[in-house]
């Protein structure tokens, strides 16, 4: 039995059925003209919209090619062109599915008898597959914040929807969902127009936060399959499908990407809202050594921006006492607070590095404050560091922690909270057997309204209380400023 919402009652305009004949076989848009004639029945009855999933690449299912293809809204199935001789053409004939929509334009087509249909109940499916949001919609999505359902009656919330991983792409769920509740740079890709004009990856992003935060989703998930494959070519491998790869360096590789694809005369919505500015002065400890009056060596001062700041956690212990109980050696693990390792950045600690003392003082905040925790002392992410991290997730004074000029009032409230689990890094292709968790080892905790938080594996999504935040192993957080 073929699935269907409820049409809306045949009486008024809002019902009527609009088709233009077009005896063609071309597969030309005819939408510059008027339609001809009315009928009370376009095969609407026979569109399953179970069956449609519009996040994959618009890809003819049965030539690959990527230009001009339709949707069957009866199986959901991609085809290439309309005319005759074309593969929707003889689908339509094959399995008498006749209702096909143009993933571009938008038109609906009743084939083989090739004319359009304009019906305002075809809308809901329109707007899963380009959702748009108007600059009053974008202002009050944050008051839509709710529960929905999507057909088969499956709960998901507004802008925290699961993602489907690809292979092992943990670590790329986590930083859409980073991105997609930045505020500003989510407004804007919500917003931004001519999205056939942007280049792939910023049109591809947007697509899939669009659908994120989009009130009537058909299915209750996501699959950014079109982004990670964007991000896998852009990237030229360096982050790939294979194995989980390092979530703060592709966040700082997005951040910069998505920068140079949107800026205008030298800035952009990226760096207007993650990019501070600090000071480094530098020393040399050679030469202060040779000279006995340390204050009077000379410092090197530069200022230069930042997109995140990296917190040294303390070094692991070497001896620890033995535990059998899985409480008792947590219960062992060091404790270190975010205040504590915010000290790095306030102008008067130093920091020996290479022969070099270097002392780091904040001079401009940003609008969104990005914390990277230093965990893993390797390249391959292995040897983790287990020190638990504590902090509040509101009103955390980022202005008197780092001694900030003019700002030590200003507050942040934590947004998003990128976890790492499990003891260390492994991955498929060193052979070793890996669990659930192994195989994705990334999660976020985001936020949502004022005091909602949300645990995001990849497409598992539930409801947590704030205070179980720093239980995990924190790894990348994002700090709103009030």
């Amino acid at each position: 039995m073929p699935c269907k919402r409820p049409v809306a009652d045949e009486t008024g305009s809002e019902a009527l059925k609009h088709l233009k004949i077009d005896d063609t076989s071309s597969d030309s848009d005819p939408s510059d003209t008027e339609p001809t004639e009315h009928v009370t029945d376009a095969f609407l009855d026979t569109i399953c919209r179970n069956s449609l999933d519009f996040d994959f690449e618009e890809q003819c299912s049965v030539s690959l090619s990527t230009t001009n293809i339709y949707a069957c809204l009866v199986c959901g199935k991609y085809f290439q062109g309309r005319g005759q001789q074309t593969h929707a053409y003889f689908h339509s004939i094959n399995d008498e599915h006749h209702v096909f929509i143009n993933l571009k334009t938008l038109h609906v087509y009743v084939l083989p008898d090739n004319y359009e249909v304009m019906d305002k109940s075809l809308n809901d499916i329109k707007d899963v597959i380009q959702p748009t949001y108007s600059t009053r919609d974008v202002m009050r999505i944050d008051d839509i914040i709710g529960h929905r359902h999507d057909l088969m009656g499956r709960p998901y919330t507004v802008g925290c929807v699961g993602l489907n991983r690809v292979k092992h792409t943990s670590y790329i769920n986590v930083i859409i969902q980073t991105l997609a509740h930045i505020r500003p740079i989510r407004n804007f890709l919500l917003t931004l127009s001519n999205l056939d004009k942007q280049p792939p990856l910023v049109r591809k992003l947007s697509m899939v936060v669009r659908r994120m935060w989009h009130a009537r989703r058909f299915k209750a998930h996501i699959s950014p399959h079109e982004c990670v494959q964007e991000i896998v070519v852009l990237s030229k491998g360096r982050f790939g499908l294979d194995k989980e790869a390092d979530p703060f360096e592709l966040l700082v590789w997005m951040l910069n990407t998505l920068h140079g694809m949107v800026r205008k005369k030298k800035t952009s919505v990226v760096y207007e809202t993650v990019r501070g500015e600090m000071q480094v002065a530098t020393w040399k400890v050679q030469d202060m050594l040779q000279d006995d009056m340390v204050e009077d060596v000379e410092a090197t001062i530069l200022t230069m921006p930042f997109l995140a700041l990296s917190l040294e956690l303390p070094p692991t212990p070497l001896f620890t006492h033995p535990s059998t109980d899985d409480e008792d050696e947590r219960a062992n693990i060091p404790q270190v607070a975010l205040g504590t390792l915010l000290q790095r950045y306030n102008g008067t600690t130093t920091v020996e590095t290479n022969g070099l003392v270097q002392q780091y003082t904040v001079t401009n905040l940003p609008a969104y404050i990005v914390c990277h925790v230093k965990r893993f002392t390797k390249h391959n992410m292995s040897e983790k560091n287990l020190t638990v991290v504590n902090f509040p997730v509101r009103n955390v004074p980022f202005g008197d922690l780092l001694h900030v000029h003019g700002s030590t009032s200003v507050t942040y409230d934590l947004v998003v909270n990128v976890c790492h689990v499990g003891h260390q890094g492994k991955s498929a292709v060193d052979g070793a057997v890996l669990t659930e968790f192994e195989e994705s080892p990334f999660f976020a905790y985001v936020r949502q309204g004022e005091n909602l938080w949300f645990r995001v594996h990849d497409l598992q999504v539930e409801p947590v209380m704030p205070q179980m935040l720093f239980l995990s192993d924190s790894y990348i957080q994002v700090w709103q400023r009030n």
